[in-house]
């Protein structure tokens, strides 16, 4: 049996059943909360690895559950809704979304973002994302004290910028931020010439960590929303 506890936050039956089948066709753990405030309880009481959240429950807005939870917990949250525009994708992640799984989804889609989110979990647990002096990842090692990275043996020539990015990347690996949340994280703000500029140093980055820019291995982009660096076997 697999030791992750999902809590699926879900008030269509049909959507529920077909989530909390695949979770336990594939083993995992579930409880289920029908609305926001059962949702801000059963997170409270069982503390669950994922959080599996609609954004259109018939109490709250699902946002207004991200907002309570960020309050007390960093537990993982993936929305899966409906909403389809990049305006409520980036709300969501801004007020603290890990991901975002627009429906009509695929069970395999479902499947693989679990995966990213546990090994995200791994990752938080064992401290390695955030309290290690030294990050790794595939090929990629990030010396934190030292200041520098290497992509196997060889040293990256990083200007500051490049590598705050690449820190700030490294730091969440497996989550999405946006150009909001990393602009204001870089530079202090978040306006259009910043996001412009971010662009340019996300390429420059990319041409020294990728063999293959056109097919990233370790920063894939979100269009219209952001980056998220992912875990490299």
């Amino acid at each position: 049996m697999n030791k992750t506890l999902i809590l699926v936050v879900e008030d269509d039956a049909p959507v529920r059943n077909l989530i909390t089948t695949t979770l336990k066709t594939h083993d995992y753990k579930f409880i289920t909360a029908e609305n926001g405030e059962r949702a801000i309880m059963e997170a409270s009481s069982h503390n669950p690895d994922i959080i599996l959240l609609d954004l259109g429950l018939p109490d709250m807005d699902g946002i207004d559950v991200i907002k309570r939870i960020r309050t007390w917990s960093n537990m993982p949250i993936i929305v899966i809704s409906a909403r389809s525009e990049d305006n409520d994708k980036i709300e969501a992640l801004d007020n603290g979304a890990d991901d975002y799984l627009t429906k009509p989804f695929s069970v395999e889609e479902l499947l693989a973002r679990l995966r990213v989110n546990q090994r995200r979990l791994a990752l938080i647990h064992s401290d390695a994302a955030a309290n290690d002096a030294v990050f790794t990842n595939g090929r990629l090692k990030v010396d934190f004290a030292a200041g520098c990275a290497y992509l196997g043996e060889n040293q990256l020539h990083l200007t500051p910028i490049e590598y705050k990015l690449l820190c700030l990347m490294s730091k969440n690996i497996g989550k999405v931020l946006t150009h909001t949340y990393i602009t204001q994280k870089i530079w202090g703000s978040s306006w259009d010439n910043d996001v412009a500029s971010l662009r340019v140093f996300m390429a420059t980055l990319r041409k020294k960590l990728e063999s293959e820019p056109d097919s990233p291995q370790y920063i894939q982009t979100h269009i219209g929303v952001g980056y998220r660096m992912m875990k490299v076997e």
